[in-house]
């Protein structure tokens, strides 16, 4: 049941200090109000993680898998009623949703998996050698979670970067109790997953402070999570200049901390001229599909294209304003998103330096075009606009193609079509387009982010703020662990991964 409930130690509490959820779709006020938290309730959920933190860093490895699982099993035992709030409070499509549900169940399924394994503790021994000259002592590294770990649930993904979503699915995998500030767009939808998550904890005996959730719409409200000397790492997808922000605040505590924030990415996708000559009309109705998806609410939406101008180049735009004419315009999440789009949307529209190129008519949506020279020139060009909205720079030649691959900042994805003729340019741009981007796309579209062990949901500034990690995948944990080193410990005293015993069964490299 939602009642606006602060979950905290296990318990529901409210105050009287409210706000409410509205339908994106037709500004009603959907669900009853919802508390505030405050600083006191801060206080006491980082309090109560800190405490849990030691019983729960030493979980077995079963024992912490059983609760991923349990986490998800929780979600699906929610039920339709979990999709009918999340559709009142996003105006996101049933499948969208229901999609959703299952990526975030499977994604936690993953990290259990991960977890019995055990390669994630990096097990290292380098056994004692007393006759060496000189001799050499007992060395045992590991990894160890960092501690109380906050979370961001995102505007965009309400079940799978949000409360039980992915950051909070590798800190738990990690080791890391988790205090979630939810987000105050879909806060129905975050109390129905923290609860879930609140009957995991007690169901596989852990303690209460291992989860906690934080409703609230202030910025006050995560300034103070972060700025808490109880946290040690933030999670966060969302705005540049909102990850910055908790950026500036974790670098200023007397003990800073990482914050792993993704933010800005337009996505570059590279259009060469053999795969433009044999299929420019299939590619410009397939971009608009992908840009399109989901009202362009995607972090790997393409937001620029770059090919050699040309008819090829004139097929595939036109293409692109047929598939943009039959594209209905859809409901953005929030007020503020939608106002967000149109602000930036206005501004490419009085840059001198672009061209309107779609149907006006066409609510919802904006193509423009540029020459290479103009957005060389003009770096706000290379700006996000979240939604239905990209940039086309026509090139003369690969030189001017490759100067606005180097010019671009990091990004999340880079995606290049080719034939095989065009295999020697492809060569030519990969360590630019490596350099720039954490996944990179052959002859695809970047919307779709897969969830397995090898893929990389990040990139170089300001695709998130630290390019050497990702938030999606096992190597996802890496963000909440450290390396521990133990010198001479005497065989008992070890913890169980490094002891040579090896009681909980993990892979081991020694010597």
């Amino acid at each position: 049941m939602i009642d606006g409930s602060i979950l905290v130690g296990g318990k529901a509490s409210h105050n009287d200090h409210k706000f409410r959820a509205r339908n994106p779709a037709t500004g009603e006020v959907v669900g009853p109000g919802y508390s505030e938290s405050t600083d006191a309730d801060v206080d006491q959920a980082c309090a109560l993680a800190v405490n849990a933190s030691e019983a729960f860093g030493t979980l077995a490895p079963e024992r912490r898998a059983a609760f991923l699982e349990a986490v998800g099993e929780q979600i699906l035992a929610i039920g339709d009623e979990l999709i009918a709030v999340a559709l009142a409070e996003t105006g996101l499509p049933r499948a969208r949703l229901e999609g959703e549900r299952g990526r975030t169940v499977s994604q936690l399924r993953m990290f259990a998996a991960e977890v019995r394994r055990g390669a994630w503790l990096d097990v290292t021994i380098d056994p004692a050698l007393p006759d060496r000259v000189p001799p050499r002592t007992d060395l045992r590294r590991m990894n160890c979670p960092l501690g109380p770990v906050a979370v961001f649930g995102a505007s965009n993904f309400p079940l799978a970067f949000s409360v039980a979503g992915g950051d909070t699915a590798a800190a738990f995998a990690a080791g890391c109790p988790v205090v979630v500030k939810g987000h105050p767009a879909h806060p129905g939808t975050g109390e129905l997953i923290g609860r879930a998550v609140v009957r995991a904890v007690a169901e596989c005996g852990l303690p209460a402070g291992v989860f906690a959730f934080l409703p609230g719409t202030s910025n006050q409200l995560g300034a103070a999570l972060v700025a808490h000397p109880e946290i040690k790492a933030v999670g966060f997808t969302g705005s540049r200049d909102g990850g910055l922000a908790l950026v500036g605040i974790a670098a200023r505590r007397a003990e800073p901390i990482p914050v792993y924030a993704e933010m800005s990415s337009i996505n570059p996708v590279v259009l060469l001229p053999a795969a433009l000559a044999s299929r420019a009309s299939a590619m410009g109705t397939a971009f608009v599909g992908s840009l399109s998806l989901g009202a362009g609410q995607f972090c790997t939406n393409p937001g620029l294209v770059i090919a050699r101008k040309g008819p090829d180049l004139d097929q595939f735009i036109e293409a692109a304003q047929s598939a943009l004419c039959l594209t209905p315009k859809q409901t953005m999440l929030t007020a503020g998103i939608e106002a967000a789009y149109q602000h930036g949307v206005a501004a490419l529209d009085a840059n001198p330096a672009t061209v309107r190129i779609d149907d006006r008519t066409a609510i919802g949506s904006a193509l423009f075009m540029t020459t290479a020279q103009a957005f060389l020139a003009d770096k706000s060009l290379g700006h996000e606009v979240f939604g239905v909205a990209s940039i086309i720079v026509q090139c003369s030649d690969s030189g001017e193609m490759t100067a606005v691959l180097r010019s671009l900042e990091g990004q999340l994805t880079a995606t290049i079509h080719f034939d095989s003729a065009d295999h020697s340019a492809v060569a030519e741009m990969l360590p630019t387009l490596q350099s720039k981007a954490g996944r990179l796309l052959a002859n695809g579209w970047p919307t779709g982010v897969e969830v397995t062990p090898a893929m990389v949901h990040g990139g170089p500034f300001p695709a998130t703020s630290d390019g050497r990690s990702t938030s999606v995948g096992t190597l996802a944990m890496k963000r909440f662990l450290r390396p521990v080193c133990y010198q001479d410990i005497p065989e008992p005293l070890l913890p169980q991964p490094v002891q040579d015993a090896n009681p909980w069964n993990v892979p081991i490299r020694r010597d």
